[in-house]
């Protein structure tokens, strides 16, 4: 068994904790090392448990704290080849910890087996992750993608748990203060992932057994948790599925939750 816990999502920053007895390995670090200590601490966990830290892109709101953490606990830092360039360029990279390029073959952790695949987004070489337990669960993180490529949707397609990007109402965003430029950008396919576009995707990904869904990396500016819930939970429901029975669904607020979740 492990525990799965969003401490953090949206543009003020994100991080995940996925961890079993050995220890536990966070994706992404977008957020200060004070706070991402504090989190931990708050479910319990001691940060000197944290074996690896696995990117998903360069964007400040996924490795703002990135450095700081991994130097003062030795933690040894995965990424795509691409992200790691981007990283360098950012001067994350300063020699102190380990940086490491993850492969589609994957990499083991603590009895977890971590495999990466590619998402569509604006970044030098974005990813999203997929974890298997020892006992062979599946829990899977992908945000920050324009849309659902055909990749993404096979790796994370059966798993049991699946955190998915819900980043905004298109009505809100094209009605709202975002530059035009901005705009065309997150509705691009390398941009963010729609409500719509989620909810459609989650249908789909029932017939492969997911039964535990979060909503991730919501805009504070062109969302809301209702309409994200709703776009999902109506979509789905209208398929036959019941919620509390045949699936659960979560919409992960900015501050991210404090209660664990056990796959």
């Amino acid at each position: 068994m492990a525990r799965f816990c969003p401490l953090f999502s949206g543009s003020s920053g994100n991080s995940t904790y996925i961890g079993s007895a050995r220890g536990g390995i966070l994706i992404d670090a977008g957020v200060s090392a004070k706070r991402l200590t504090q989190a931990l601490c708050d479910i319990d966990v001691d940060a000197s448990r944290v074996e690896a830290i696995f990117i998903t892109h360069e964007h400040t709101d996924h490795i703002s704290g990135l450095r700081v953490f991994a130097n003062k606990h030795g933690i040894d830092v995965y990424a795509s080849r691409g992200t790691l360039r981007a990283l360098e360029r950012k001067g994350v990279l300063d020699g102190r910890f380990k940086a490491r390029e993850i492969t589609d073959d994957g990499v083991e952790v603590n009895g977890m087996f971590v495999c990466p695949f590619h998402t569509s987004h604006d970044a030098a070489e974005s990813v999203g992750y997929t974890v298997i337990t020892a006992d062979g669960r599946r829990a899977s993180v992908a945000t920050d993608t324009g849309y659902v490529t055909d990749e993404t949707f096979s790796a994370i397609y059966g798993s049991e748990l699946i955190m998915l990007e819900s980043n905004h109402d298109v009505g809100m965003l094209c009605n709202g203060s975002y530059p035009y430029d901005t705009k065309r950008r997150i509705l691009s396919k390398y941009g963010h992932l729609s409500n719509d576009s989620c909810a459609e995707t989650i249908t789909k990904l029932l017939d492969g057994g997911t039964t535990r869904f979060f909503l991730a990396h919501l805009s504070r500016e062109n969302n809301m948790p209702v309409l994200a819930y709703e776009a999902t939970r109506s979509a789905v429901t209208g398929t036959g599925a019941r919620e509390g029975c045949d699936f659960l669904l979560s919409v992960v607020p900015d501050c991210g939750l404090r209660d664990v979740t056990v796959f």
